[in-house]
């Protein structure tokens, strides 16, 4: 047998082994959705890698929020759930109140963790559960176990390092931080001492240097040989 007619019967086979299987597909219905489903996710996940970077590169950014700085009882947190205007999401945890607003993709609407938004997680951190903690009251957390705690302190660092403090979750009768007063002790610390200055001005001043003592002297020696010379 020739080379040629040996590729013509190699194109053969090869032709009639994928009509075999184009056949076998199209009459077996369950093969033919198998390839459907795989056709669609391919589709998917190139039309997302197309897409996604877009809609991020065109995404505006968010504006930044003016600073808060204040103490909240249980029913007040609940405002700060996202849903807000301002968009502004606050999450307790172990008797911090943290703005995690900038994580608003996890904590906001429609995030995995949306149910911590405007609560206390504490529990949650220490019981892996995302269930909304709906107590009216604060929690407390002394049924927790040692491991539980330790699980919640760790968050509690965690978040001490990503997100801004904001202030305390109150107890019941618990009365709220004036952080006016903390503010304003932080401006006098950053204002220089303006008493201190104008002492230190008014000294320099009053005070003449080693050239003025010299200049006074060699004048004092002119005027007493002046002197002398006018005696004789």
């Amino acid at each position: 047998m020739t080379s040629e007619a040996m590729d013509h019967q190699s194109e053969t086979e090869s032709t009639s082994m994928f009509m075999s299987i184009v056949q076998e597909i199209l009459y077996s219905p369950m093969n033919l959705a198998l390839v459907a489903i795989i056709a669609f996710l391919v589709y998917k996940i190139i039309k997302d890698r197309i897409e996604v970077p877009s809609a991020v590169s065109q995404r505006p950014p968010e504006p930044e929020l003016p600073k808060l700085r204040r103490d909240f009882t249980v029913a007040e947190l609940r405002e700060y759930d996202g849903n807000q205007p301002d968009g502004r999401v606050l999450v307790a945890v172990n008797g911090n109140v943290f703005d995690v607003t900038k994580g608003k993709r996890f904590y906001g609407p429609g995030g995995p963790y949306a149910s911590f938004a405007g609560r206390d997680a504490s529990r949650n951190l220490a019981t892996f559960s995302v269930t909304a903690n709906d107590k009216d009251e604060y929690d407390d957390l002394s049924d927790l176990s040692a491991m539980e705690m330790d699980s919640v302190i760790e968050w509690e660092m965690q978040f001490k390092e990503k997100y801004t403090l904001v202030g305390k979750l109150l107890r019941k009768g618990e009365q709220p931080t004036n952080y006016e007063d903390e503010e304003e002790d932080t401006d006098k610390d950053s204002k220089p001492n303006e008493s201190s200055e104008s002492a230190t001005t008014a000294k320099s001043t009053s005070v003449p240097g080693p050239k003025a003592s010299v200049e006074n002297d060699t004048v004092r020696q002119r005027a007493t040989t002046s002197t002398t010379e006018e005696v004789k």
